[in-house]
């Protein structure tokens, strides 16, 4: 069985894979082999996994960005619709957090400052999940920010530690050590409940703005597997999810460590879509690549 993960090796969603075939064969006694297939921001590799032959030795990396987000701006060779979801294992919690030069420094201070001027944002790339992300929080807050794309995360957080722009989405595991550093301050985190973490950071939520928002990592497939492979995988990926030694790998990668099945997992992401779709529609980038 091979996996093909849409972006080049060493990045978080080609290592937490890598630790999912390791389980999957201590656990099973197979083989699962991670190939990685970057470009077109995912796509390519994607398109490989969903456009397989449907019988259950090529799989794929399940990633936001590909799924939700790039067939919405067009230029995808599959939709939503052609992907077979077959469990979730992890989510990629987000933060924004105020850079070293911001004129905030708490949620508060963020939103009334936003009130009146535009924020600048950075994010890892025009039409990425950190800019959704941004974007949605700003509608349902109803303030004005500015988003500042940059070539990957890491060029964004050489920015915001610069004091180059004034906010940013990071990683649980960015913002923890930037802020343990004095280069950034957690304003708020993007879940329902305040994160162990962080436990002085509010979340959106408790601060009466409805707002969520994580990446995530599963497992899909092409449509047409047959029942019995279909239910077996999501075993397996139940089992791997449940594991406690992935657990505790994953965990020290700063993954969230959390099992949706494959409808859960098909429903979050259809939500998530809809979430893309209206914030690509205000940018006017909804099918700008078809």
């Amino acid at each position: 069985m091979q996996v093909v993960v849409p972006y080049s090796a060493g990045g978080s969603t080609d290592l937490s894979m890598r630790v999912v075939a390791g389980t999957f064969e201590r656990l099973f006694d197979g083989q699962m082999v991670v190939r990685n297939q970057p470009g077109g921001g995912g796509g390519i590799g994607s398109s490989a996994a969903i456009n397989a032959r449907p019988d259950g030795y090529t799989l794929g990396a399940g990633a936001q960005g590909p799924l939700v987000i790039k067939p919405l701006i067009g230029g995808t060779d599959y939709q939503l619709d052609d992907v077979e979801f077959i469990g979730l294992y992890a989510r990629s919690l987000q933060v924004m957090v105020a850079c070293s030069e911001a004129p905030f420094d708490n949620f508060d201070d963020f939103l009334a400052y936003a009130q009146d001027n535009a924020v600048q944002v950075g994010n890892s790339g025009a039409g990425g999940a950190n800019q959704i992300s941004a974007e949605a929080f700003a509608s349902r807050a109803d303030i004005s920010i500015e988003s500042v794309p940059f070539n990957g995360s890491a060029e964004a957080r050489t920015a915001c530690i610069g004091g180059h722009i004034d906010a940013m989405v990071a990683s649980p595991a960015e913002a923890k050590a930037a802020s343990e550093a004095g280069q950034m301050t957690p304003l708020f985190v993007m879940e329902d409940e305040r994160i162990d973490l962080f436990p002085d950071t509010p979340t959106a939520v408790e601060k009466g703005i409805d707002f969520t928002w994580s990446s995530w990592k599963g497992l899909i497939g092409p449509k047409g597997m047959d029942e019995e492979t279909l239910s077996w995988l999501r075993d397996a990926v139940e089992q791997v999810a449940n594991d406690e030694q992935f657990r505790e790998q994953l965990t020290e990668m700063g993954e969230f460590v959390v099992y949706e099945n494959g409808e859960e997992f098909e429903a979050r992401a259809r939500e998530d879509m809809e979430t893309s779709r209206e914030v690509l529609e205000n940018l006017d980038m909804l099918g700008m690549n078809n």
